[in-house]
Formats: C-alpha cells, structure tokens, sequence
C-alpha cells in the first residue's frame, strides 16, 4: 500500500449538495460556482503508514496571480482508512468584479513537509443576479458555456436532478 492515497476531493453545497470532483474527467471544463455561495471542501483518502503532522495546503491563483494561500492541519492517522475531513465552509467572493476562472492547487505534506499527494482543480466563479436566486443553476450571461459544465448539468450535455453530478434531490436538500 501506498504511503498516502488521495481517494477523493469534494465540494459541499447547502442548497446543491454534494459534487465530486476527484477522478476528474480528461478536458472537463472549469467548475462554474456562484459568487456569495457557500462551499465546503471534503477529502477523502488512505494511509498506508503511520503519518504524523499532516497538512493540507492550498494555493488560489486568477490571472497566474496567487490570490489566497492557506494551510489546514489534519492531525495524525495511522495506517488505514478511507479518512474523510470536512474542511470549514467559506463564503465564495461575491461581484462581477471576482468572477473569473481560478486554479486551485491542493497539496498533502507530513510534519517534515514531505509532499505525499497534489490536485489541481479549475472553477469559474459566475455572478448571480438577484432575481436568479440563492438556487440558480447558471448565471444568465453564461449560458452559452453553462450547459457544458458539471454545475448546470450532468455529463454528456443532460440537465435535471436526475443527472446532475450533485448529489442531491436537485432541490437542495440531500439525497435520502
């Protein structure tokens, strides 16, 4: 076994549920997430050996700028697993002025600062106008390029709860 195995990342949403973003498909498009959303990050991984200090790091850029660090400590684990953290949810910018396309990188380190896992994920930060609501699936001057993306629709173009990658009732409240 692997020292350390990054099984899944995840976004939590309150009013959309769950979305996996790990294995992440060849040329998925960028995440389209609302500004002012609420988000939650999930990981989930193994240990094959005791690992000590464990940190998970992330770097925020726009524009190749790096726009936010920061630096969660997970603790000690012991050989095993799947482990699944739930890092605190944060409110995404709100604006036109902070919509744009984001590259987040997440890196695993162990009290030595070993590298033990790294993923990269890209979102689209959407404006959501008023009348839209707290729900919407797609921000109205996006919709040419919403249809594509896993946060307006399920894979091979299909929309409805039925295929949306957020788990879910498609009405915001958690599969049963």
């Amino acid at each position: 076994m692997a020292r350390f195995t990054l099984l899944e990342v995840a976004l939590f949403s309150e009013d959309r549920g769950r979305l996996s973003l790990l294995p992440a498909p060849e040329g998925r498009l960028p995440v389209e997430l609302p500004d002012g959303g609420v988000m939650a990050v999930s990981l989930t991984f193994r240990v094959g050996e005791q690992t000590e200090g464990l940190a998970y790091e992330e770097e925020r850029r726009r524009d190749g700028q790096v726009v936010m660090t920061s630096r969660h400590l997970l603790g000690g684990f012991r050989p095993g697993g799947p482990y699944e953290i739930r890092l605190p949810a944060e409110r995404l910018p709100v604006g036109r002025a902070n919509c744009a396309t984001y590259e987040v990188t997440g890196r695993f380190v162990d009290a030595e600062g070993h590298e033990l896992a790294r993923e990269r994920q890209s979102f689209e930060l959407v404006h959501r106008s008023p009348h839209e609501g707290h729900g919407a699936r797609r921000s109205h001057h996006r919709a040419a390029t919403a249809a594509a993306s896993p946060w307006a629709a399920g894979s091979a173009g299909r929309s409805g709860p039925e295929h949306s990658p957020w788990k879910g009732d498609g009405h915001g409240h958690p599969a049963q």
